[in-house]
């Protein structure tokens, strides 16, 4: 464990050196990220000129669920994002070689090689946005609720790298992720969307089979409704569920990897 702490804090290191070399990037994306938290404001202000309620939950509570979203997506900008655009390429060209030999786990170093660094102040400012939106909530929340809330909402992050990770591995025999991709990021936008406005089978399919709505919308259920025994299962299942899909998968991936040398 230790070995693993020290080499993540060499990624951090030359990743914020490697930053600071490309400052116009760096500030373009926070005033990106920035653009992009106004128009998703902008959209649920305007929808709540017109009612009061949407999917169950009121305006300061969506104000809640938004500012989760916005954190969630910049842990996955930061995080993830750089090395799930570039692990296609290293199964294509070969490059993937490179990380098998290494003595860590392959997985956890193709996973998290490349922090972007360049999102960090995002990162940051998003949970400014977030505990703003749980400070000026009008009802008492308690620490425990928000310390479980923040518990969940950690699995949902990881859940989505299990999502996103089991659209991309495919890769390992189409040889191409750019359809599958694409697939993803349509079923992405409904992390933005609170669960309760679907109903029926789309709603059993997306807190199941793929469960985009379990990322943030149920961890802020669990802060407005409480924390229950079928919600904990339902979450912790699903989650459990889709790592283990997505290592199995990973793992007959690289039994059928064709490294470089092959």
């Amino acid at each position: 464990m230790i070995r693993y702490a020290r080499l993540y804090l060499h990624f951090l290191r030359f990743s914020f050196s490697r930053a600071m070399e490309f400052r116009f990037d760096f500030f373009f994306r926070v005033a990106m990220d920035a653009l992009w938290y106004a128009v998703n404001f902008g959209f649920f202000w305007l929808l709540y000129r017109h009612t009061g309620l949407f999917g169950g939950w009121n305006y300061d509570q969506v104000l809640i669920f938004m500012g989760a979203v916005f954190v969630a997506d910049a842990i996955q900008m930061t995080v993830f994002s750089n090395n799930m655009w570039a692990l296609p390429m290293l199964i294509n060209k070969g490059d993937l070689d490179y990380y098998l030999v290494r003595p860590v786990s392959a997985l956890w170093f193709v996973s998290l090689r490349e922090f972007a660094a360049n999102s960090f102040l995002n990162l940051l400012m998003a949970l400014s946005v977030f505990a703003w939106m749980l400070a000026r909530y009008p009802l008492s929340l308690g620490m425990g609720g928000v310390a479980v809330y923040v518990a969940f909402l950690g699995m949902g992050v990881f859940l989505h790298y299990c999502l996103q990770m089991l659209f991309l591995i495919p890769s390992f025999w189409m040889h191409t992720s750019h359809g599958l991709r694409d697939v993803f990021w349509s079923l992405e936008a409904v992390t933005n969307r609170p669960h309760g406005i679907f109903t029926g089978w789309v709603r059993r399919l997306l807190i199941s089979i793929l469960p985009f709505s379990l990322v943030v919308s149920y961890p802020t259920r669990i802060l407005f409704e409480g924390i229950t025994f079928p919600l904990f299962l339902h979450m912790t299942g699903v989650s459990a569920a889709t790592f283990l899909v997505m290592l199995l998968l990973w793992r007959r991936g690289l039994r059928d990897y064709a490294s470089a040398s092959s």
